[in-house]
């Protein structure tokens, strides 16, 4: 039933997304100091939600839940016009530190979205 309801739907996929892309970020700032490696990061969500929505779970028996549909997650790509370091590094951590906390912004307004859906649900059951 909650499936259904493109808000929830879409929020899901915004809280899924921000992981991926939070997890991106983790890997960049772990390997700021080695020589010769490439900043990443993933398309941005609306790009990935318009294309089909690849953010949902995926199941790996018939017992989970959503199992129907096995979606892949979205892939990193290597960002493009960062001028690195002299050792070919091109991770910059004041630039991660701020996409991580952009992330974490669209992260909390996903769960406000839950929350605040929720709450409405309840109070039309008269549950408030």
């Amino acid at each position: 039933m909650f499936d259904q309801l493109e808000i929830l739907s879409m929020a899901r996929g915004l809280a899924s997304h921000s992981a991926a892309r939070q997890e991106v970020v983790a890997r960049n700032l772990a390997q700021a100091d080695t020589p010769g490696y490439k900043a990443r990061d993933i398309a941005a969500f609306s790009q990935s939600y318009d294309s089909g929505g690849t953010m949902a779970l995926r199941g790996t028996r018939a017992q989970h839940i959503g199992s129907g549909e096995a979606r892949a997650t979205p892939r990193s790509f290597i960002e493009r016009g960062i001028d690195g370091d002299p050792n070919g590094n091109t991770v910059s951590i004041e630039a991660q530190m701020v996409k991580s906390a952009e992330i974490s912004t669209k992260h909390d307004m996903a769960l406000s979205i839950y929350r605040s859906t929720l709450g409405m649900m309840r109070a039309t059951l008269g549950r408030g």
